[in-house]
């Protein structure tokens, strides 16, 4: 089931804002006009310029946005990414909405960046994973392009991925080995992965005509080397599990074509970020 209505902007504002701003109606005359710039205070890769601009402008259409460091640039700290002017009271009821988007995005595209630039000149493609935070997977994807890696599956329907789990249900290899067939008859555009967790059942995958990705999870270098040397015809190989920046470069080293790691979205490190506000004079 899909949810394309669901905007995840809105709901945070929701969330957030509730039935009104209680300290800002209080204390923010109406009428007061101002400057907010948001500015990097540390090194990043900018992710999530659009989504944070997006937020002031749900708050209020007037708010004129300036997106000053688009998505993949580097800033360092003090560098202004976006900048904002309009009603004091709207800037600062969108101010904490805009920032979480903005710093959680960041901390993705960065971390990202620093797979890629521990990869080097190897091969190997950085991939995400569906391991993503409900409801943010498009923005969170989208980091990680601006970061230089590359998109996974985005969810069940747009790929074929076999894990253990699914061949668990199955009654042998041969079965698996029919349904493959079988699949690839009825989808013959579908891009089809499958899971193995040792050489043995990479050899034996291999052997299974229709399989375009053989993913070898949590193996080591040696093995990987090992199992690419089963490699027959177009088929391509991806290594996932326990890949940290220490050791990405050894599996890139492999020869590998993909490397997926979980941790690009569900464990990196917020930037910090923050928005300097300045009255208009009137």
């Amino acid at each position: 089931m899909k949810t394309d209505h669901y905007d995840p902007i809105t709901a945070a504002l929701r969330e957030d804002i509730g039935d009104g701003d209680i300290t800002t109606d209080f204390f923010v005359p109406d009428t007061l006009h101002a400057t907010g710039r948001v500015t990097a205070r540390e090194k990043a890769i900018v992710a999530g310029g659009g989504a944070a601009g997006e937020v002031f402008r749900q708050v209020d259409p007037s708010i004129d946005i300036q997106i000053t460091r688009p998505d993949g640039e580097e800033v360092v700290a003090g560098d202004v990414i976006i900048e904002v002017r309009g009603l004091a009271r709207s800037i600062l009821k969108a101010e904490r909405v805009a920032l979480n988007f903005l710093q959680h995005l960041c901390g993705i595209a960065t971390l990202t960046r620093q797979f890629v630039d521990a990869v080097g000149n190897h091969r190997a493609k950085i991939l995400d994973t569906r391991k993503t935070t409900p409801g943010l997977r498009a923005l969170e994807k989208g980091a990680v392009v601006a970061g230089g890696g590359v998109n996974h599956r985005f969810g069940l329907y747009d790929m074929v991925l076999v894990k253990d789990n699914h061949l668990a249900t199955l009654r042998g290899l041969s079965s698996f080995a029919d349904r493959i067939q079988q699949l690839r008859q009825e989808r013959p555009n579908m891009r089809i992965e499958v899971e193995a967790d040792d050489l043995e059942q990479t050899r034996a995958f291999a052997e299974i005509d229709g399989i375009d990705v053989i993913l070898l999870d949590n193996m080591t270098p040696a093995q990987i080397r090992e199992a690419l040397a089963l490699r027959k015809d177009h088929v391509q190989f991806e290594a996932s599990g326990g890949i940290t920046l220490k050791n990405v470069k050894r599996i890139a080293a492999t020869g590998v074509d993909y490397i997926s790691i979980g941790g690009l979205t569900n464990a990196a490190r917020a930037i910090d970020i923050g928005l300097e506000m300045t009255q208009v004079p009137s």
